[in-house]
């Protein structure tokens, strides 16, 4: 893939509660850092995502007794899966790894903050209406293409290609760069919602 000067490379959630020995670790997580960091030198636009909950977030199984970590519940907005306690605001966890490069990026956006809906996405809220502004600082920069890697990728990489193909966005993700949590097949279902979709897959930009 020739990488093209008006491209950007978002890179999405590689955080410490998301790596090994975080509170939703993604198996082999912190593998995808030196791939990231890899493609971020080739690229000259980079922006970066931070899932940002407040403590208490009504998607952390800890909101809601009785109920167990990865189990599903209905919210106004739809089914949502209930997470361990992760990426609260100020914490460790919430950091960006420590050999993460961040130096280089544009712009982060902080995803979550709401208390009562969860983020996956780049670009939506999970109600898929409610904006982080993302698309539009995009558009008004002049970007058409996204190239994206990330963690996981079954839910936020997924959610965010998916956006940004709704959107109108060309859109591609480095399944090198990613991780997945794969809940009951989730990885290949993932997989084949976005191929469908029109997002195009490819293991690395070399």
């Amino acid at each position: 893939m020739k990488i093209a000067p008006d491209d950007l490379f978002l890179i999405i959630d590689v955080q410490n509660d998301f790596c090994p020995g975080g509170a939703l670790a993604v198996a082999d997580g912190d593998a995808v850092v030196p791939v990231v960091n890899r493609l971020a030198e080739r690229f000259d636009h980079v922006v970066l995502t931070q899932d940002w909950h407040p403590a208490g977030h009504s998607s952390f199984a800890t909101s809601h007794p009785g109920a167990a970590p990865f189990s599903e519940i209905a919210m106004p907005y739809g089914p949502q899966t209930l997470w361990p306690d992760h990426c609260i605001q100020g914490t460790a966890g919430a950091a960006f790894h420590p050999d993460l490069a961040t130096e280089r990026a544009e712009l982060v956006i902080r995803k979550g903050f709401r208390t009562a809906i969860d983020s996956y996405s780049a670009f939506f809220e999970n109600d898929r209406k409610t904006p982080t502004g993302l698309a539009g600082y995009l558009r008004e920069r002049g970007f058409r293409r996204v190239v994206m890697a990330g963690l996981a990728t079954d839910y936020c990489v997924q959610y965010s290609a998916l956006d940004a193909r709704r959107l109108g966005f060309e859109t591609i993700v480095v399944l090198s760069g990613c991780r997945a949590i794969d809940l009951g097949g989730s990885l290949a279902a993932a997989t084949t919602t976005m191929r469908e979709a029109g997002v195009e897959l490819v293991k690395d930009t070399v």
